[in-house]
């Protein structure tokens, strides 16, 4: 896929995804308020966090489109995984301040000091209506995540289908407030902050990987040693590392050769395992390759 399509593609899955969540932070924070729900006001919070860090991500995806340069070598791909710990820890935090909040209303219903009366048929509505949309939402931007093989497009996903979750808990709790068991509702925001706070974690945990020099995951490794196989003079594989720079990998290899060939015969074996993997490899941008006599002749 061409960067400027795979971009573009990108950037409307952000901008959609931000509307939503505008019109839902807008929606379920009034109407939460409103139709005295609290699990519907802290899905309202979490949308309403949703739309801070869905305008952070729509600022570095459109700067990870920039250029390699001398100081950028690799292109400013990396900025995506950078893009994936913001929402991550927006996340979070998000998370953590409506758990609180939920508790305490919970504590405060059941020593008799709240007077709350349940929440009314608007917040059951709007609960609803989230629920549908975050699915839509959740298949569309996974489709085009996994098209454009963008981390960011894949952290978005993930949080639309928990908003799911959270929402569905909001309306369960709308749904007992209703008829009488009033301490589920503000319980139902504690169940929805304890979602959102296991997404964050998942998003971090993912990025940071990209962001950091690790093993390629177990398909990769099996794709590169396919590739390699091609090369009778490369007698073992024994160390891959690599990391990523937004849809593209760099890799570092080591390879056993024999040790009875010359230099240029080993540089020439590197500059084939080089281009073979760049040539098979879509994604593969940069491949360094080391080579030692082998440990064991294959």
């Amino acid at each position: 896929m061409p960067l400027k399509t795979r971009q573009k593609k990108g950037i409307l899955a952000v901008n959609i995804g931000l509307a939503a969540n505008t019109l839902l932070a807008i929606l379920k924070t009034s109407i939460g308020i409103v139709g005295n729900s609290p699990a519907l006001l802290a899905d309202g919070i979490n949308s309403t966090s949703d739309v801070a860090y869905g305008i952070v991500v729509n600022i570095f995806m459109r700067l990870s489109g920039k250029p390699a340069d001398d100081e950028h070598p690799y292109g400013h791909d990396r900025l995506e995984s950078i893009a994936a710990v913001v929402v991550g820890a927006f996340v979070i935090t998000t998370a953590i301040s409506i758990f609180w909040a939920s508790i305490n209303n919970v504590y405060e219903l059941l020593k008799h000091t709240s007077d709350f009366e349940g929440a009314s048929q608007l917040a059951l509505w709007i609960a609803l209506f989230t629920v549908l949309l975050k699915i839509w939402l959740a298949i569309w931007t996974k489709k085009i995540g996994k098209e454009t093989k963008n981390n960011v497009l894949m952290a978005l996903a993930a949080d639309h289908r928990n908003d799911i979750f959270s929402a569905l808990a909001a309306t369960v709790g709308i749904i007992f407030g209703q008829i009488g068991y009033l301490w589920v509702d503000p319980m139902a925001g504690g169940i929805v902050s304890i979602i959102i706070l296991l997404t964050g974690v998942e998003i971090i945990k993912d990025s940071a990987a990209d962001l950091m020099n690790t093993l390629p995951g177990k398909e990769l490794t099996e794709e590169i040693n396919r590739a390699i196989q091609k090369i009778p003079e490369v007698k073992d594989i024994e160390e891959v590392s690599g990391h990523r720079f937004g849809l593209y990998m760099v890799v570092n290899i080591t390879v056993g050769v024999s040790p009875d060939i010359t230099v240029a015969e080993g540089d020439e074996i590197a500059t084939r395992v080089e281009q073979t993997l760049i040539d098979d490899i879509d994604y593969m941008r940069r491949v360094f390759v080391h080579y030692h006599p082998a440990t064991c002749d294959t």
